[in-house]
This record gives structure tokens, C-alpha cells and sequence, in this order.
């Protein structure tokens, strides 16, 4: 692990670039296909600045250099939007050499099932709160690539009590049971009892589904505010 925080600053651009050069140089990706998996625009992030910096680092060493927007169930993103999102024109779903994909979450023909989580094994994830199985589908793109990266900011949420790091798969780039099954298990737990709670169970059941991944994942995870950046 590489990184650093602040509660009393704001990381600079330099300190950013440095930790983002020797997250990626531990990952040596030269000759590898390499897909990152990014939050669309209803999170908030300085997305532009890592875009901008994952392109100037490893094209022309990566063999693919891709990014896939983990929508959930959200609307896609057109390519303006998308040229919001990364701060360089997008067209036709390319940013120069790198395409950028919407996840396709209404149609089943993009998933595939990579397992299933056996009813009583939910039933210890849950504690005891539901017991059935449970599908676990992602979009299939994923396994086109040598190496996942999640870049993505990390916040209380009201369902599976703080955001990022594997939540990227489900529910951002996962099949409608998981992704059905985890709002409904954070619904029973309730919004005032897991918002900001830590690790919760849904949490518990979003790792155990990511562990069936079979692709190398790393993960820049963010915490930022308003005003800057406070941790990478």
C-alpha cells in the first residue's frame, strides 16, 4: 500500500502525481491490458486530474488503456457528459487512444456469472437477517484485461455504510440479483443504522461476491472534500 492523508491540509498536485506514479509502477503494467473502473458523475471526485495523469503514465507502455464507468442502475452517460466527467473531449466513446465504456446494466448479454453465494453463507454474512442465494453476474468486459484498477472517492452511504474500493463491482458494474439483493439487505438494516456505521453486513456480502473476481484488482481510493483532497 501507498499513500497519505491530512486532517489539517490538502494533498498538492505533486504529492497526487507521486503517489499515483508508485501505485502504478507496483502494478508493472507495461504490455498489459489494463481497464479502470471509474464513478460516473454523481460522485465527486477530480476525476480530470486522474484521467489526466493515468494517460500521461502509461500510454505507449500498456497495451490497453481503457475505462469502464461503474453506472450501477444510473443513466448512461453521453459523450458530453463523459467529457465532463474526464475533462478531455470524448467521441464516439474515445479519448484519443482509450475507449470508455458505460456499463451496460439493462442488458443481460453483457453479464457473466462468475458464481453464487450458497443461501447459508448469506445467511452469516446477513447475520441471520436473509437466507438464499444469491447470483453473482459482472459485466464481462472485465475479463478482456490483464489488470483492473478501481479509482474512486470514498463517502458514508446510506446502504453499505461507507462507499468505494469493491463496491466499484457491485453494484457499479454488477448483474440486477446482486445488485437487487444488496439494496434490500441494507433497507432491512436501515439508512440510520448503516450510514457512516463502518463494516457493515452489506459490505460483508460485496467482498465475499468480489472474491469470486478472478482478474488482478488494485484500487486508488480517494477521500476528498469540497475544498481538495485530503487522502490518497
Amino acid at each position: 500500500m501507498t499513500g497519505s492523508g491530512f486532517t489539517d491540509r490538502f494533498l498538492t498536485a505533486d504529492e497526487t502525481r507521486e503517489i499515483v506514479r508508485a501505485g502504478l509502477a507496483s502494478l508493472s503494467l507495461a504490455g498489459k491490458r489494463v481497464l479502470f473502473i471509474i464513478p460516473d458523475g454523481t460522485r465527486t471526485m477530480p476525476m480530470p486530474q486522474f484521467f489526466g495523469l493515468f494517460r500521461e503514465m502509461l500510454e505507449g507502455k500498456a497495451t490497453a488503456l481503457d475505462f469502464l464507468v461503474a453506472l450501477g442502475t444510473h443513466q448512461p452517460m453521453d459523450d458530453a457528459a463523459l467529457s465532463r466527467l474526464v475533462g478531455t473531449p470524448v467521441v464516439d466513446g474515445h479519448a484519443g487512444n482509450s475507449r470508455i465504456f458505460n456499463h451496460e446494466w439493462a442488458d443481460p448479454a453483457t453479464f457473466a456469472t462468475i458464481g453464487e453465494i450458497p443461501a447459508a453463507e448469506i445467511a452469516q454474512l446477513s447475520g441471520g437477517r436473509l437466507e438464499q442465494p444469491v447470483t453473482v453476474s459482472l459485466n464481462r468486459l472485465i475479463f478482456d484485461y490483464d489488470q483492473i484498477v478501481i479509482c474512486g472517492p470514498v463517502f458514508p452511504h446510506e446502504v453499505v455504510g461507507f462507499s468505494g474500493g469493491n463496491k466499484y463491482f457491485f453494484p457499479g458494474i454488477a448483474g440486477a440479483e446482486v445488485i437487487n439483493f444488496t439494496h434490500w439487505l441494507g433497507a432491512l438494516i436501515t439508512n440510520f443504522e448503516i450510514i457512516g456505521a463502518g463494516y457493515t453486513p452489506v459490505r460483508a456480502v460485496i467482498d465475499h461476491a468480489a472474491s469470486m473476481v478472478t482478474v488482478p484488482t488494485a484500487c486508488f481510493a480517494l477521500v476528498v472534500t469540497p475544498a481538495g483532497m485530503a487522502g490518497l
